[in-house]
């Protein structure tokens, strides 16, 4: 098992290294959100202090109810219809979860979680070898494909990175989408009850989380060239539809 690790480590460490053109910055927190999200697949348990395991939001997290009631509902903005390509970015397991089926959508992913990457592309074709397309090892700033995407998501990793590097993940986003395509993404509302509390906790699981105003989320999409078509509000995170100009 470790040598398995220390081999999984130095691919992962070849998608997130010199090749990525990340900052030094990026990288240890692309390395830390890495650890973190595998750490939790693989159900190994974190070491936390006493008044962490205390709070609320900590027993239902460990509980399992929390992740139901904080993800986002991409599917109810921008749902995947018959025969479209789309791209679900820092997708996680999302195919065993959501009913890609049902939509008769061709799935793509990419993740940082070397646990998810290898989940679902064991399992993936099991379910579905017809629609799903397989999942690549990689950080959402430098997507390993070419293809011309109908949609991307990507839901529930905004908030652990700058906002210099979603400007950097938006350009790769119009890089891979078609001229009518449609990028679907949340980000967290600082002012939600919860997200100071939910920080607290995913920085003591190994990942700092980024509270950024709304308004500078809206303006990296400006600049991105990008227009919002619809946004929704949830109990932590914003849903974004948006369409490149």
């Amino acid at each position: 098992m470790p040598q398995e690790r220390k081999r999984n480590s130095q691919d992962l460490a070849n998608f997130l290294g010199d090749r990525s053109n990340s900052s030094p910055d990026w990288q240890t927190q692309l390395t830390a959100v890495a650890r973190r999200f595998d750490q939790e697949y693989r159900r190994e348990s974190f070491d936390l202090p006493p008044e962490v395991e205390a709070m609320p939001i900590f027993r239902e997290w460990a509980g399992g109810s929390l992740a139901a009631r904080i993800a986002s509902p991409f599917w109810e903005i921008a749902q995947p219809r018959k025969q479209q390509r789309c791209l679900d970015i820092g997708c996680g397991v999302s195919f065993l979860i959501y009913p890609w089926r049902d939509w008769d959508a061709f799935f793509y992913g990419q993740d940082i979680s070397e646990v998810a990457r290898d989940t679902l592309n064991a399992r993936g074709p099991q379910l579905n070898s017809k629609l799903f397309k397989g999942v690549q090892l990689g950080g959402a700033h430098r997507l390993n494909y070419e293809e011309q995407f109908d949609l991307a998501i990507a839901t529930g990793f905004s908030c652990y990175y700058p906002l210099d590097y979603w400007s950097t993940v938006l350009s790769e986003v119009k890089r891979v989408l078609k001229p009518d395509g449609l990028f679907v993404f949340d980000v967290i509302d600082p002012d939600s009850a919860i997200a100071e509390n939910w920080a607290i906790l995913e920085t003591y699981l190994g990942a700092e989380v980024f509270l950024e105003p709304l308004t500078d989320w809206e303006k990296t999409i400006q600049v991105a060239s990008a227009k919002v078509v619809k946004k929704q509000p949830g109990e932590l995170f914003q849903l974004y539809k948006v369409r490149f100009t």
